[in-house]
């Protein structure tokens, strides 16, 4: 009975449903480099210069994607374990909750009544009020999917085909939005550790004489 009992326990979950933790990876790393996108965006379309807690906010959702990209590569091999699932979601949830307390404080910095807040507003919220509603949905998500998790952690994924190509193209989707915000920071900063409080203007072309003079400071 024991033996029989432990083979059911570990038999591998298929089907649609039980794809349901790999497909949500897919998405959280589509979904959290889309929002690095929107912030690249804004910082190139606006010149809206990012700040120091921005770009942690964005670090933060690089970690998630990394989280998703993990269960995602897995997948793709064809067999997925439960450490694999639970390794990859306890960084997409570390991610998460160090996004939101990031996004939370920055917050706290402009709640008082008539302060402007810190860059420009999407839809009547500013970007960093986003990535605390986001932060704050995301983990929801996972401990709803993870609460049924004996229904959707298939252990055998299908190669081939589309899982494996919309697979593919989110983990370079992810890859290459990763590299332009690291050179996009790299630039804001310079040769210098530490980004200024309110950044002004790409710090490395002045350090390297392309471009003449200091940046302005911002009050």
């Amino acid at each position: 009975m024991t033996a029989a009992t432990n083979d059911t326990a570990t038999a591998p979950r298929t089907g649609a449903l039980g794809q349901v933790q790999y497909w949500l990876a897919v998405i959280f790393v589509v979904g959290w480099t889309g929002v690095v996108c929107g912030g690249l965006a804004v910082q190139f379309g606006t010149w809206d210069y990012p700040c120091p807690l921005c770009m942690v906010q964005r670090n933060f959702m690089t970690l998630a994607v990394l989280g998703g990209a993990f269960i995602v590569r897995k997948g793709m091999a064809g067999t997925i374990s439960r450490r694999d699932y639970m390794t990859g979601w306890g960084l997409c949830i570390v991610a998460c909750f160090g996004g939101g307390f990031a996004s939370w404080r920055q917050t706290m910095l402009h709640i008082l009544p008539g302060d402007k807040g810190y860059g420009g507003a999407v839809l009547g919220l500013h970007l960093y009020v986003w990535a605390w509603i986001l932060f704050v949905a995301a983990i929801a998500t996972i401990g709803v999917v993870l609460a049924f998790s004996a229904e959707t952690a298939a252990t055998r994924i299908p190669t081939g085909g589309l899982h494996e190509l919309i697979g593919r193209l989110a983990l370079w989707f992810a890859g290459i939005v990763i590299v332009i915000n690291l050179v996009a920071v790299f630039c804001l900063a310079g040769l210098h550790w530490y980004l200024p409080d309110n950044p002004s203007c790409y710090q490395l072309f002045h350090d390297l004489g392309i471009l003449k003079g200091d940046c302005p400071v911002l009050e």
